[in-house]
């Protein structure tokens, strides 16, 4: 009975003793583990350094910040090109077409004649152009019923505008030299020969492309072997480009 007593205070007192030494051990390792991370011969206090050191290396540094690069400057929007002859150097080129009037007087006959006009002219500055011209007209019967009078007159020369701005109205002057011909043919002479133009005209802005023109042209031409005093006036627009 004694020995049964004692073997059991043993057991008690074993169970008893092992969770304090558990506890001990557990201490002595915890207090082992900064002695790890620290150099040898390192203090107690630097030691104690160690855990802010290493938290302060593991942050990410903020990245720099990268100067952005200058973008260069925008090209100006170029000025839109004025409209018409006068200060109009952006529309280099004008188009013209309409009815023409042409009265031819001869010593052989005269005639009244309807056509068409057609003019090109290109600026070479605000108020000077190289022009060309092409007139061709119809009449009524010259001499017998079916023998017609025709006209043909093709010319180039210069082209005078007065500026129009701030206005709509321009007029303008122009003289050109050409060739014309002229049916019928008689015995006087040949029907083809040489022709002064020279006259002028208004023209009125309707929108910056587009302007209505007015002109009156004297005519002089050698047919015949003689000298011809015509007067032709035309109407129309103008195609600025």
């Amino acid at each position: 009975m004694k020995r049964l007593a004692f073997v059991l205070f043993l057991a008690l007192a074993v169970s008893a003793s092992l969770p304090a030494q558990q506890a001990s051990r557990l201490d002595s390792d915890v207090a082992m583990q900064p002695s790890l991370l620290a150099p040898s011969g390192a203090s107690a206090r630097d030691t104690a350094l160690l855990p802010a050191l290493s938290l302060s290396f593991s942050e990410t540094p903020a990245p720099a910040p990268v100067p952005s690069a200058a973008l260069p400057d925008a090209p100006a929007a170029p000025a839109a090109p004025q409209a018409g002859f006068g200060g109009d150097i952006g529309y280099r080129w004008h188009l013209n077409a309409g009815y023409e009037y042409v009265h031819f007087s001869s010593s052989q006959f005269s005639a009244n004649m309807s056509g068409l006009h057609t003019t090109i002219a290109y600026s070479l500055n605000d108020w000077f152009a190289a022009e060309g011209d092409v007139i061709s007209a119809f009449g009524g019967d010259v001499f017998q019923p079916g023998e017609t009078a025709k006209y043909v007159l093709l010319s180039g020369g210069g082209h005078l505008s007065w500026n129009r701005e701030p206005h709509r109205w321009s007029p303008w002057l122009h003289a050109l030299v050409g060739w014309t011909h002229v049916n019928p043919q008689t015995a006087a002479g040949s029907k083809n020969g040489f022709a002064v133009q020279a006259g002028g005209g208004l023209d009125y802005l309707l929108n910056p492309r587009l302007s209505l023109r007015g002109q009156v042209d004297y005519v002089l031409t050698r047919l015949y072997s003689q000298n011809q005093n015509n007067v032709q006036a035309g109407v129309g627009f103008v195609l600025h480009f």
